[in-house]
């Protein structure tokens, strides 16, 4: 039996790599998919899972993966879908279709995330959607700010967006309103990482916005505003609290700077009375 909140976002997991690509985290741990790689002890995508499935504001969860019966075989994903809160479908060739096939049938509105964003928690989660109904957004991207970031683990990001205003970190989640609001997206069709690779803002954004981004003219928010007048609809930057959400396991670094915070987290937690 379905236990789904009335009213609720549907949450879409990013788990899938490139075929014929080894990604060096799950080399070293001996395993075929980075989603599971061991994070403070656990597959890293079930933190991602038990923060959705503790969000009040989340109701089915979909996971986009290469090999679903790696994902099955663990007993918290197969309670959740039997549970009917999560669906898994296969990953295809490139993000842009992986996130279009897995929200076909979805019901809006929709937050997109990664199977790496580890520390990702509700009340992150409960921001990004109250921000982008605030901002009253089409599409929302949740960002937090360089202090925040260092003040959760001062070895966490090393690469910042760079603004007139301050400088940023992307969190890796963005919040959909409805279906019209997939088409934009096809700015990722050559990847993402903007902040490694500035030639894609050229073409995802535009020659100018090159510029304005590489030397830091302007203010994250009228970035946007340039972006919604480019893809006519508005997108909005959420700032989120928690600079951790920043922080996603893409190398040995991170792995150990996010296990540090897992366990941080951990130690503050109540103990349930027996």
């Amino acid at each position: 039996m379905s236990h789904l909140p009335t009213t609720s976002m549907t949450a879409l997991v990013l788990a899938g790599q490139r075929e014929g690509r080894i990604d060096p985290l799950a080399d070293a741990a001996g395993i075929s998919l980075k989603c599971l790689v061991p994070v403070a002890g656990r597959p890293m995508i079930l933190h991602v899972l038990d923060a959705l499935a503790a969000s009040p504001d989340i109701g089915r969860i979909i996971v986009s993966v290469n090999d679903s019966a790696a994902l099955e075989v663990l007993e918290p994903i197969r309670a959740l879908v039997q549970a009917g809160r999560l669906r898994i479908v296969p990953a295809r060739h490139n993000l842009v279709d992986s996130v279009m096939d897995a929200l076909a049938d979805a019901s809006f509105p929709a937050l997109v995330t990664t199977a790496d964003n580890v520390l990702l928690a509700p009340d992150a989660i409960a921001e990004i959607g109250t921000g982008a109904d605030v901002a009253n957004a089409d599409i929302a991207v949740a960002f937090a700010r360089a202090s925040s970031v260092l003040a959760a683990h001062p070895d966490g990001q090393r690469r910042f967006y760079r603004f007139s205003d301050d400088s940023y970190s992307n969190c890796n989640s963005y919040w959909l309103r409805s279906r019209t609001a997939l088409g934009p997206i096809e700015v990722f069709r050559s990847g993402g990482q903007f902040a490694k690779h500035p030639l894609r803002i050229v073409q995802a954004f535009g020659f100018l916005n090159l510029i304005r981004f590489r030397f830091g003219i302007g203010t994250l928010e009228g970035a946007f505003r340039r972006f919604s007048r480019r893809f006519r609809c508005s997108i909005r930057p959420v700032i989120l609290t928690d600079g951790a959400v920043a922080i996603d396991v893409d190398n040995a670094r991170t792995l150990g700077v996010a296990e540090d915070l897992l366990h941080a987290r951990a130690a503050t937690m109540p103990i349930a009375a027996e």
